[in-house]
């Protein structure tokens, strides 16, 4: 195990009904700016919900951070928030609405232009930010990360603050969810996890054990949760995988990946294509193609999580990298570029922007701008 420091000082707040806590949560003399994506929390019944809470509290609304949100949204947002003289930020959305109200966290008190923090990567000064999660797959609500995009440049970049002061989930405002939105935030969720868990072997056998206690979980529950989407117990399963796959919990010393994410950022920022399809495409490539470093790994998950005990060395890889893109065919996912009509310039396009970079992802830096077209090739 490698040495590490550890803390997340996110509050949990789980369960049915517990938005009304947001007045206890929020200090009576704030000022609060609450931000929301495109409307669906006035159709859920989440929004009543949160001016409820906040009946008692002065507030400011910013409507309209997109999916993959964009700078030129969230200048809007931060000049807003400037104007009100907003002294607390509440997030109300998915992974989406909660990273764009990170940026405008930070943004608010800074006299810039913020996508410079965004080209500079973090931020240490930001107002004190709350989230009520509605679509779970990013982790968001419970780490210091964010994804920002620029419309203009076809951009997209991590950017990182401070966390959450408190999240809030309730697995019922989940129950109207597009499929199509639950089967990307469950891709995500897995390809968070198999990030922090495919890379070494003998690290810890602790963190091994939980990150596929949340594989496990995610495959068990899928089929589930694509029959009836309004089981309060599965979807409170899914909400905490999601949470628990990216709030730093499964990654305590031990190695990290992330270059399907880096490619899939480039996709998405290139295509439009949600976040989450694209790690569903990318991943059996990255797997296929770093076939000989993740050996080991990739036998453990095979093993562990899909069944895959037996027969020979190349059998058991090959079989679990099937198995790995099945399961995300299973959530109604595609797994080709291709069949959603992204052509070889965006593959050429990405490593351009690689080598252009002279980038070196993944837990050994083998990643280059060379190795992304080989694994975009893989899954073309």
């Amino acid at each position: 195990m490698n040495n590490f420091c550890f803390q997340n000082p996110t509050k949990l707040i789980m369960g049915k009904g517990m938005i009304a806590q947001l007045s206890k949560e929020i200090p009576a003399d704030k000022k609060v700016m609450i931000t929301f994506g495109g409307g669906s929390v006035k159709k859920n019944g989440v929004y009543e919900q949160v001016k409820e809470a906040l009946k008692n509290h002065n507030t400011v609304e910013f409507w309209g951070i997109e999916p993959n949100p964009a700078i030129e949204t969230l200048r809007e947002a931060i000049a807003l928030g400037k104007a009100e003289k907003v002294d607390f930020l509440l997030a109300v959305g998915g992974g989406s609405v909660i990273d764009g109200t990170k940026l405008i966290s930070a943004g608010l008190l800074y006299d810039g232009d913020a996508w410079d923090l965004v080209k500079k990567g973090k931020a240490d000064k930001t107002l004190p930010l709350g989230t009520v999660l509605t679509i779970p797959a990013t982790g968001s609500e419970m780490n210091d990360g964010a994804v920002i995009s620029c419309k203009e440049t076809k951009e997209k970049y991590a950017f990182f603050s401070n966390f959450p002061k408190f999240s809030i989930l309730d697995p019922e405002v989940t129950f109207s969810l597009p499929d199509y939105q639950i089967a990307c935030g469950i891709a995500d969720t897995f390809v968070h996890v198999m990030e922090q868990y495919l890379t070494k072997t003998g690290e810890s056998r602790l963190m091994d054990r939980w990150a596929e206690s949340i594989l496990q979980t995610l495959v068990e529950i899928a089929p589930k949760i694509k029959e009836n989407k309004q089981d309060y117990q599965n979807m409170a399963d899914f909400m905490m995988c999601a949470t628990m796959a990216l709030n730093g919990f499964i990654a305590l010393g031990v190695s990290q990946d992330w270059a399907t994410h880096m490619i899939g950022h480039e996709v998405t920022a290139l295509t439009g294509l949600t976040h989450g399809h694209t790690l569903a495409i990318i991943l059996p490539g990255t797997m296929d193609v770093l076939r000989q470093q993740k050996s080991e790994k990739i036998m453990q998950v095979g093993a562990r999580v899909f069944g895959v005990s037996s027969g020979t060395h190349d059998f058991r890889i090959n079989e679990t990298i099937r198995k790995t893109r099945e399961f995300f065919n299973s959530l109604g996912l595609t797994t080709s570029l291709s069949e959603n009509n992204i052509g070889r310039e965006v593959i050429d396009e990405i490593e351009r922007r690689f080598n252009e970079r002279d980038v070196h992802f993944g837990e050994d830096g083998l990643v280059t701008g060379t190795v992304a077209k080989e694994i975009l090739n893989k899954v073309y």
